[in-house]
């Protein structure tokens, strides 16, 4: 049976180009359709960091082989699921596939196909080079079994059956907790897997399931949602977000919106900087990146409060992936993406020694200083920002009438709002 190590990669109904991967020599090459090239669209679809060039001749990534990148160029690698997903998807394939093999990154993509997150799409090269290892054919012929499967699983309303009926096939959504995609029609409320449609006729949501409730004690879901709700007060730009069976957070996609797909990118997808990396995990590097992006200047701002409110509410999970931006099509430029993943990151039933947060500031990760936040909105011009840092603080009154509201367990309350960062006026 043939095999290929090519495969096509898509975005607005183009072919953008096409990535190889050698998995002998852990590196990814990437090559732009010629086409693509000359219609001179879509400009700034990669933004211009050094890491995609828009040049004809074919690209050789080497340095990205970690875990994050695996070998893959950063702004494909945002394409692949992380935990969760990797999860969900070598359990199903262990399952549907007696023969099972560990899977490559090629195989990925095009398990991904056009039904990941953004807009980046992955199909099959027509040209199969015999000397390749990989079986697309097997690869696609098992996405269609999942794609079948999940017609199949179809939930008549908004309810925890038809969730944890989806839960079981799992879907491509990332992270190190249990996330599933899910739509749900606009008229009828059906319920069905998240990536199979985009279309205006539903909604859209990436749901974060509250599956360890009585084992903790709490649900982190409420205690995100309870976030959302304070930063939403606040002014802070995050999707619209529900709570499903008053325990599961299910927020609106900003990758899908109006019917369309949506190309978005995190920091970590645009520079190449692993988020784990210390030495670039700071928020003088995303607010250079959001300069050099040329995002407007109120978003800028924005980007400012949201830090504010990662310091003073402890979201120290802040680091480089949890931080976005989306591409406008019809202006070849691109914009600060909503917040999203604005929680209590901790088991607040655990004692913890003192734990430095994700991204630095003025190169300190605990201590953080109202000096250190002035210093720092001097550097990118930001007006006001005592008043941004008090309005934040004042909002942990809020916070608290919300998570008594959402019934949270008092001694949670109170273990979390004992890291919370209060700054002298």
């Amino acid at each position: 049976m043939a095999r290929n190590n090519i495969i096509n990669v898509r975005c607005f109904d183009c072919e953008i180009g096409r990535i190889g991967f050698d998995e002998n020599q852990g590196a990814s090459s990437f090559q732009y359709n010629p086409d693509f090239l000359a219609a001179k669209s879509y400009v700034n679809l990669f933004p211009k960091t050094g890491i995609i060039k828009r040049i004809p001749q074919t690209q050789i990534f080497r340095r990205y082989n970690n875990e994050t990148f695996r070998g893959l160029p950063p702004p494909i690698a945002d394409s692949l699921p992380d935990l969760f997903g990797n999860i969900i998807f070598k359990e199903w394939l262990n399952r549907s596939n007696k023969d099972f093999k560990p899977i490559s990154i090629i195989e990925q993509l095009a398990y991904v196909s056009n039904r990941g997150m953004g807009a980046l799409e992955y199909y099959p090269a027509t040209n199969i080079p015999q000397e390749s290892s990989i079986d697309l054919v097997e690869i696609i012929d098992v996405l269609r079994q999942v794609l079948d499967k999940k017609r199949q699983t179809e939930g008549e309303k908004l309810n925890e059956q038809a969730l944890f009926n989806i839960f079981k096939i799992g879907t491509s959504a990332g992270g190190a907790r249990p996330k599933i995609l899910i739509s749900e029609h606009k008229k009828t409320g059906l319920v069905i897997p998240g990536d199979l449609e985009f279309s205006e006729e539903y909604h859209h949501y990436l749901m974060k399931l509250s599956i360890e409730e009585e084992e903790l004690g709490y649900s982190p879901e409420l205690i995100e949602y309870s976030y959302y709700l304070t930063a939403q007060k606040i002014g802070i730009k995050m999707m619209p977000s529900i709570l499903v069976a008053n325990k599961h957070f299910a927020t609106l996609r900003f990758d899908r919106q109006n019917g369309k797909k949506q190309h978005v990118l995190t920091a970590t997808g645009i520079t190449g900087w692993y988020f784990k990396d210390r030495g670039v995990s700071s928020y003088e590097n995303l607010f250079d990146l959001a300069i050099f992006l040329k995002i407007p200047h109120r978003e800028i701002e924005a980007l400012y409060k949201r830090m504010v409110f990662n310091i003073v509410f402890f979201n120290i999970d802040d680091h480089l992936k949890n931080h976005s931006f989306i591409y406008d099509e019809s202006l070849d430029k691109w914009n600060l993406a909503p917040a999203y993943d604005l929680t209590y990151p901790l088991n607040p039933k655990l004692n913890f020694t003192k734990i430095g947060r994700a991204l630095s500031i003025n190169n300190k990760r605990v201590d953080i200083s109202l000096k250190d936040l002035l210093d720092l909105a001097s550097q990118y011009t930001i007006k006001y920002p005592k008043k941004i840092v008090n309005e934040v603080q004042e909002a942990i009154s809020y916070w608290t009438q919300v998570a008594k509201e959402l019934e949270l367990p008092v001694d949670i309350v109170n273990t979390i709002k004992k890291q919370f960062q209060y700054f002298t006026r």
